[in-house]
């Protein structure tokens, strides 16, 4: 049973930092870039950041791009996402993805989903 729990959201302020967590089982890590998600209400889910198996290409929505930083440990089966200078238009739910197409940072064909993790920046 493949599993993605995400962590870290919480409710912050304009100009503060959450860092996001995404711990995975039930999958060989290293064989799947990852990446992240969100979705505010009333809109569709749209990419945020993805990272290749080993780490070495990143990709970032224009968004968020300059603020966010993700980043893996394969050894802990985790990714992460730090993300800095907090707008209210990053208020979402957050989602962590795997994509079995290791090496692509874009994550075009998403096999597995996690649950979400809300994050709210208030003004």
């Amino acid at each position: 049973q493949v599993q993605l729990v995400e962590s870290g959201g919480g409710l912050v302020r304009t100009g503060d930092s959450l860092r996001l967590s995404c711990a995975a089982s039930g999958l060989t890590f290293s064989s799947y870039a990852m990446g992240w998600f969100r979705q505010a209400p009333g809109k569709e889910r749209d990419f945020v950041a993805g990272i290749s198996w080993s780490g070495r290409s990143t990709y970032y929505a224009d968004s968020v791009k300059g603020r966010f930083t993700i980043s893996r440990d394969n050894a802990k089966n985790t990714v992460y996402l730090q993300s800095n200078s907090l707008k209210p238009e990053d208020t979402a739910v957050y989602y962590c993805a795997a994509d079995p197409s290791p090496y692509n940072s874009r994550l075009p064909f998403v096999s597995y989903w996690g649950q979400g993790t809300q994050v709210t920046v208030s003004s």
